[in-house]
Formats: structure tokens, C-alpha cells, sequence
């Protein structure tokens, strides 16, 4: 009886995570991990924006928990963090974002307007920042 009743939890949780959606698919994970990509590269790019770390931090973990709430595994959440290629299309994503919002290499104080933006819309990117 107790083995059946291992074997029954074991298939109720491996079918569960099986209906999962992939993690970077979900809207809610891919739009922090945005939020905290485009701080991230404001904050590199101009001097008068400083991150919020705490809240950074705070922020990674709520969507951790999240993505645990949701039935992902700790393995499928490492696996999100070590994704490179996934990475690599978010920040491809946020570049192009803040070019077209005329923040580039070529134009440093863009970061800057669109920092200011974000903090003043009370976005989750601009709660990341603070400026000078």
C-alpha cells in the first residue's frame, strides 16, 4: 500500500511538471527577467543612475518563487539560469529596445533618459534604480 502510494504522488508531480510550459515561455518570469536585464544595462551606462541591489535581489527571488509556485523544480530554474543562448536573446531584445529609445554606445546619455523614464513611471525596471 505504501509503495502504491509513492508511485501515485511520484506520477501525479512528474505529470504536473511535464505540463509545463517551458520556463522562458512563461510572461511573468520573462518580463522580470527584463526588468532586470534593462536596469542592468542603464546602470552600467550612466554614472547618475545606481542600482537598488536589495531590491534586485529581493526581486530575483520573488520570481524564483514564482516559477516554484507555478510547479517548477529548482533543476528547471537552475536550467533557466545557466541558459545561455537565452540570455543572449534577452539581451539582444533589451539592446534594441533602448537604441530605439536612443540609448547606445554611440549615445551614452540616452541610458541615462531612459533610466529617468523608468524610475519616473514606477516601472519594474525603474523600482530597480535610483538616481543621483
Amino acid at each position: 500500500m505504501y509503495r502504491t502510494l509513492i508511485a501515485c504522488a511520484f506520477i501525479a508531480t512528474s505529470t504536473s511538471a511535464e505540463a509545463l510550459a517551458p520556463l522562458h515561455k512563461d510572461p511573468t518570469v520573462l518580463n522580470g527577467f527584463y526588468a532586470i536585464g534593462l536596469a542592468d544595462e542603464v546602470r552600467k551606462n550612466c554614472d547618475s543612475i545606481q542600482p537598488r541591489l536589495i531590491r534586485a535581489y529581493s526581486y530575483l527571488r520573488a520570481l524564483q518563487q514564482y516559477a516554484k509556485d507555478q510547479g517548477y523544480s529548482d533543476a528547471q530554474i537552475d536550467e533557466l539560469k545557466d541558459n545561455k543562448a537565452e540570455k543572449e536573446k534577452l539581451r539582444t531584445r533589451i539592446r534594441a529596445d533602448l537604441a530605439a529609445r536612443g540609448a547606445s554606445p554611440k549615445s551614452p546619455e540616452g541610458y541615462c533618459t531612459v533610466g529617468l523614464e523608468e524610475i519616473a513611471k514606477g516601472s519594474a525596471a525603474g523600482k530597480l534604480l535610483r538616481a543621483r
